[in-house]
């Protein structure tokens, strides 16, 4: 029996009314009661065919399996998950087709759980899942809150029921092994299809730039005959992510053009976020330009970039125009505006337009919002505007302070010189407070050259991560030279040699001639 608990009603059925019964397809014959449904199936309301199903009811018929697989697509596709799954269990043998239309709404709709109840009844019955059903659990996987493991299940039904493999099935597989981190599993199915086609091709490329495999994801561009817009814009958007490979997205996107690839929505976002990363605005505007000739110009998503875009490169008069001639605005528009401001050394203009949003607009600010009104704060010294700000996050709108909030509180009052508020400030707070929150006590010492409190910061830093910190030994190390206390500085340096800590050589990426080069400290050339 089904359990009513489990699945829900997604919706009731409305009153039948008078010029709905009266339709011509109206009463049905018996005869013609499949081609009835299939129609109502095939309308744009097809719940509307459920009288077909009260008739039934009324008259004692007992349909066929033909009528009984109708009556669960139609119910299914009116998001009726609760009325098709009785139509389903009514049915004396269900066929495979009537498992795969079940376990299809289930993954629609995300009953998960109820997807893989009916793969495992279906098991049970001796039935073997094909192609389609496999496809719809992988699919179900991906969507779900399900470990890995479950997807090596289905690849080894694969082979132990001999199902004939698909790009459908293969696509879901390759899918499912990147959702779940096993590019390297991914691949080996990859390599043994006998047709790579270009969606497999571009979730393999995508799981490959999210772990930094550059080369790898490369390999299996240069490999895909048949491209689309799509995998073009899988390798720009991974080439983005990063500073040293922000010109190659560039070049990318200039070959789709080539081949005569038109940009869409994602691929203008993509790029717009490896000019951000390179600072080239001489590129972005170009992109700009172009995306002027188009209606996509007037999308949020596409302001909002532009706006990160002109603020990263110090541009904020530039990001305002952006920001001002926006048709729409959301909360990720004013945030990037808010954000570039404070960044940019104009904190009362990131809190005026804070205050703007809230009280003008009545946009709720996110977690990142407030973190950039904090961080203006932090800038402009204003340490009562920041905790009033940060209290108001749960008082105003209920949402609990991160510990990224809690950093810049105390870097707030770090910066202002008021260190003992600081060190109560992280000693009252509700939660255990992490590295970060240690660090910018740390740094806020060193910068007014508490060594006491400084060094009490950096051991309870060292107690949380010893290891992945370096720059926190270093900030310690700076703030006992301040202070005169050598001994101190050979003692660190010692435990640093002993722990295998070095810090990384700083460097700075400088544009010339159309390129980004690094130049790291202390080099001559």
């Amino acid at each position: 029996m089904i359990n009513a608990t489990k699945i829900p009603k997604f919706k009731s059925f409305p009153p039948l009314q008078e010029t709905q019964t009266s339709s011509p397809l109206w009463p049905p014959k018996l005869s013609s009661m499949s081609l009835s449904l299939q129609n109502y199936i095939n309308s744009d309301t097809p719940i509307h065919g459920q009288k077909i199903h009260s008739y039934i009811l009324k008259t004692g018929y007992k349909p066929n399996t033909n009528i009984r697989i109708k009556l669960l697509i139609l119910y299914l596709k009116s998001s009726c998950l609760f009325y098709a799954r009785q139509v389903f269990d009514e049915m004396p043998k269900p066929t495979l087709s009537a498992y795969n239309y079940m376990i299809s709404g289930y993954v629609k709709n995300g009953v998960v759980l109820e997807c893989f109840d009916m793969v495992r009844k279906l098991c049970s019955l001796g039935e073997r899942p094909d192609e389609f059903t496999l496809s719809m659990i992988l699919k179900g996987c991906s969507s779900g809150s399900t470990n890995s493991y479950i997807g090596k299940q289905v690849h080894a039904r694969v082979f132990k029921c001999v199902v004939e493999g698909d790009d459908v099935l293969y696509t879901a597989l390759v899918d499912s092994y990147v959702k779940s981190g096993r590019v390297d599993c991914a691949r080996r199915v990859f390599d043994l299809m006998l047709e790579r086609n270009v969606v497999c091709a571009t979730s393999l490329i995508s799981g490959y730039m999210d772990q930094g495999n550059i080369e790898e994801a490369e390999d299996v561009f240069s490999k895909t005959m048949e491209k689309d817009v799509v995998v073009f814009n899988a390798m720009i958007e991974g080439y983005s992510k990063r500073v040293e490979n922000g010109k190659k997205a560039i070049e990318v996107y200039i070959d789709m053009q080539r081949f005569g690839f038109r940009p869409n929505i994602s691929t203008f976002a993509s790029i717009i976020g490896a000019c951000s990363a390179l600072a080239a605005f001489e590129i972005g505007q170009q992109v700009q330009g172009q995306m002027m000739k188009t209606d996509l110009i007037e999308h949020v998503k596409i302001g909002s970039a532009l706006i990160d875009m002109y603020s990263k490169c110090g541009l904020v008069e530039d990001a305002r125009r952006v920001f001002n001639h926006m048709p729409e605005k959301n909360v990720f528009s004013w945030t990037s505006m808010i954000d570039g401001y404070g960044k940019n050394g104009y904190p009362n203009d990131a809190l005026e337009l804070f205050s703007i949003m809230q009280v003008d607009h009545l946009i709720v600010p996110n977690y990142v919002t407030f973190l950039s009104a904090l961080s203006a704060c932090a800038h402009s010294g204003l340490v009562a505007k920041g905790r009033e700000i940060f209290e108001s996050m749960e008082r105003d709108y209920s949402m609990k302070p991160r510990m990224e909030h809690y950093a810049c509180m105390v870097d707030i009052f770090g910066r202002s010189g008021s260190l003992n508020q600081a060190l109560e400030f992280v000693i009252n707070m509700t939660e255990r407070p992490d590295s970060d929150v240690w660090a910018a006590l740390l740094s806020s010492c060193r910068l007014h050259g508490d060594v006491e409190l400084a060094n009490l910061a950096a051991n309870e830093l060292f107690k949380l991560n010893s290891s992945s910190r370096p720059g926190a030994y270093v900030a310690l190390s700076n703030a006992l030279a301040d202070a005169g206390r050598w001994d101190g500085v050979s003692e660190l340096r010692e435990i640093m040699k002993i722990r295998g800590i070095s810090k990384g050589t700083g460097f700075s990426w400088v544009g010339t001639d159309g390129s980004l080069k690094a130049f790291f400290a202390g080099q001559q050339t």
